[in-house]
């Protein structure tokens, strides 16, 4: 590929790690508002979404540019459309600290309730895999790719404890069931960060290996 197509993709890498560091940083301060009972910091993840979404935009064209200006093929078009993919799914990671937020704004006016271990163990899980799949796109490292998807079962368990907790809760103290479902849904929130970073993951060993290994499982079982 060209000079030209080799400045267009380093403009579209820094935009999509700067868009990646952006949703780390907003679920970070989505979680911390709701650790902290900090209805302030829960309305800032809002206005902190909107920078997100303008670097989807920015992805959007630079793709558009890079296909329709060079048309790549082989290697390099398997990186434009992985970009364009991953940056789908931090928008989305975006929308679900948003999503938290308002839960923890929620949270923070009514009576506190102990938050279960699940959900904390959760919240770290799906932090961590997040980064893991933005460090495996940086380097193109399939090997922590699949170190990522490794983790995926693990997060969905911790998830269905976090809703069998908060269900025993719900019966022992009905009156704290606004909040006890606001966990659950938190919870919620966190698995499918868990699921988008596996299919950063995912996209990642698309551009590494050439392999296209999204519903490879449940393909397999269906052959």
């Amino acid at each position: 590929m060209s000079r030209v197509f080799d400045a267009m993709m380093e403009g579209l890498r820094g935009n999509l790690l700067r868009m990646g560091g952006r949703a780390e940083a907003i679920l970070d301060k989505a979680l911390r508002a709701l650790w902290e009972r900090d209805a302030r910091l829960a309305q800032e993840v809002a206005d902190d979404d909107v920078e997100i979404d303008r670097l989807e935009v920015a992805i959007d064209e630079g793709v558009l540019k890079a296909l329709a200006l060079q048309a790549p093929v082989a290697e390099d078009l398997r990186e434009v459309l992985a970009v364009k993919m991953i940056a789908t799914d931090l928008e989305r990671v975006g929308d679900l600290a948003r999503n938290i937020a308002k839960s923890a704004a929620r949270s923070a006016a009514n009576p506190p309730i102990p938050f279960p271990a699940a959900l904390t163990s959760l919240a770290r899980s799906s932090q961590r895999v997040l980064r893991r799949s933005l460090d495996a796109f940086s380097r193109t490292d399939a090997e922590l790719a699949r170190a990522v998807l490794a983790e995926d079962d693990a997060i969905d368990r911790a998830q269905d404890e976090v809703v069998e907790s908060m269900l025993r809760a719900l019966e022992r103290q009905p009156t704290a069931a606004s909040q006890e479902v606001d966990m659950i849904m938190v919870a919620k929130h966190l698995e499918r960060v868990g699921d988008h970073a596996t299919n950063i993951a995912e996209d990642v060993i698309l551009v590494a290996e050439a392999r296209n290994i999204k519903h490879a499982a449940k393909l397999a079982r269906n052959r």
